[in-house]
């Protein structure tokens, strides 16, 4: 296929500080997803183009389905359940209790349901933080918690093979995708098939949805640029979508907790 046939196009013009965590919810045709540092999590509806927010008490880092409805969040360094309809959130557990300055950063559910999600400490300035205060968490189902390594500076970027035996995890200050056994089998590693150019440079974090997933949602961050870097990028904070990629994606796995 050529490049020429990719579209990109911004959806919604906003100047989100750091637009993160895009989860596409097939039922309602819309797309989900968090601007951090505001404490708020977005749903975007794909047909009417209005945009539902919900606003939390502290940082809101990422956002997942949830099988039994409403939705799961990571919010400052709780796990929590949000209900949009009477704009509630309930915690269902909290993690680095001994660290103050710490939140959850991103997240992600796993192929069998469970929520998983890093801690960072908080950023003095973007990509400026205390380091090794980061723990990778999971919730399970019956809502206990286990932490399987810690150590971490950022964690972004989660992700499961097809196969659901290879783990993907990033640490956004380790510049690397390490790939852990998730089934004790292993299996082959990403490897880059082509490169959309965006009009901004503070690209997050991306999901496939839309009609049979075949469009790929792009959230991307405000924060962090002065003034002419915003009259070079006006939308920047934005959400886009691209088209005619030619690849499809796969439905988010909701929470089965």
């Amino acid at each position: 296929m050529t490049m020429s046939s990719i579209k990109i196009e911004c959806v919604l013009p906003e100047n989100f500080h750091c637009g993160e965590s895009p989860v596409w919810e097939e039922a309602s045709n819309s797309l989900l997803f968090v601007d951090i540092p505001a404490q708020k999590a977005c749903r975007w509806d794909s047909l009417s183009k209005q945009v539902h927010r919900l606003t939390v008490d502290a940082p809101i880092s990422s956002v997942a389905l949830r099988q039994s409805g409403g939705y799961v969040a990571t919010i400052g360094t709780k796990f929590c359940a949000l209900n949009w309809e009477d704009q509630s959130v309930t915690v269902l557990a909290t993690v680095d209790k001994d660290k103050k300055n710490n939140r959850f950063n991103d997240g992600k559910v796993d192929p069998a349901g469970r929520y998983f999600a890093g801690t960072m400490a908080e950023e003095t300035a973007p990509g400026v933080l205390e380091r090794h205060q980061g723990s990778l968490y999971s919730l399970f189902p019956d809502h206990h918690v286990e932490k399987y390594f810690d150590q971490v500076d950022i964690s972004n970027g989660l992700d499961w093979s097809l196969d659901h035996r290879i783990f993907y995890y990033i640490d956004s200050l380790s510049y690397s995708v390490d790939a852990f056994d998730y089934d004790l089998q292993t299996g082959k590693i990403w490897k880059r098939l082509q490169t959309v150019t965006l009009p901004v440079d503070k690209t997050t974090s991306c999901c496939f949805g839309g009609k049979f997933y075949s469009e790929m949602y792009v959230t991307c961050a405000l924060d962090g640029m002065d003034f002419e870097d915003h009259l070079r990028q006006p939308k920047a904070g934005g959400i886009f979508k691209i088209t005619g990629l030619g690849v499809k994606g796969i439905a988010p796995y909701p929470y089965v907790g």
